[in-house]
């Protein structure tokens, strides 16, 4: 069982379509979304049909601060992200914001636990920011794996004998064990805004057969992406975010 871990797609539907054709190419034999589905990008009435028909088919989704703010509060989120909140709203059918407003905040397995924040408080979507929060998130998740978005960079933090956490700044491409003995949290990257200044979008494929983890970039036509959001009146510098992946 190959699942496709896609996070923060903001949006942006030529990431997430790029991801989800390599994830397609690799195998995957289901796909996970970790939140925020909208916000910042042009194009959320698109990438949440394509979420909901992949819930359909099976997906795991869970909800994101900025898809929670469509139907909830966004006055604490930044001049970009308010934005990109009223576009989404302004462009979402009532189905679609349906949709977002009763996703989950946390889905837990014997085998893994979903989450866009940290499994320790999901409904109040704190960063994963360092060790002693990755310690926090894999006690309360329940299971030996935990997969997160929020942070937009890719990032692995896992036990070793005694509970010791550590981190480890994935390669692209190179399988990582990831056993069941040694708890982990991955944080699998932003499909439509990294941030790590690498336009390439992000996402991660785990094997649960094989117990690894492989992080993923792909290349797409980020200028593109950057012009739908100009297109669409949205900040300057949501587009400028995209082109330079900062």
């Amino acid at each position: 069982m190959r699942i496709a871990l896609f996070a923060d797609v903001h949006a942006n539907l030529q990431a997430l379509e790029a991801c989800r054709a390599d994830a397609a190419r690799r195998g995957r034999d289901r796909e996970a979304f970790l939140g925020d589905l909208v916000g910042y990008g042009a194009d959320a009435a698109a990438v949440v049909d394509l979420a909901m028909a992949a819930v359909q088919d099976g997906a795991v989704s869970v909800r994101g601060n900025h898809d929670d703010a469509i139907d909830g509060e966004s006055g604490y989120l930044n001049e970009m992200a308010r934005a990109g909140v009223a576009h989404a709203r302004a462009t979402l059918n009532e189905t679609q914001r349906a949709h977002l407003k009763h996703l989950p905040l946390i889905v837990r397995s014997a085998e893994a636990c979903f989450v866009h924040g940290s499994a320790d408080a999901p409904e109040r979507f704190r960063y994963l920011d360092g060790i002693d929060a990755a310690k926090r998130c894999a006690a309360a998740a329940e299971a030996p794996i935990t997969f997160v978005g929020h942070v937009h960079e890719q990032r692995l933090y896992f036990a070793t004998l005694g509970e010791r956490m550590h981190l480890l700044t994935p390669t692209p491409g190179i399988a990582i064990p990831v056993p069941r003995h040694r708890r982990c949290v991955a944080v699998v990257g932003s499909v439509g805004q990294p941030r790590d200044r690498n336009p390439m979008a992000a996402y991660a494929l785990y094997d649960a057969t094989r117990r690894t983890l492989t992080f993923h970039r792909v290349s797409y036509d980020h200028r593109a992406a950057a012009q739908r959001i100009r297109a669409a009146g949205l900040p300057e510098s949501i587009a400028y975010r995209v082109e330079h992946g900062i």
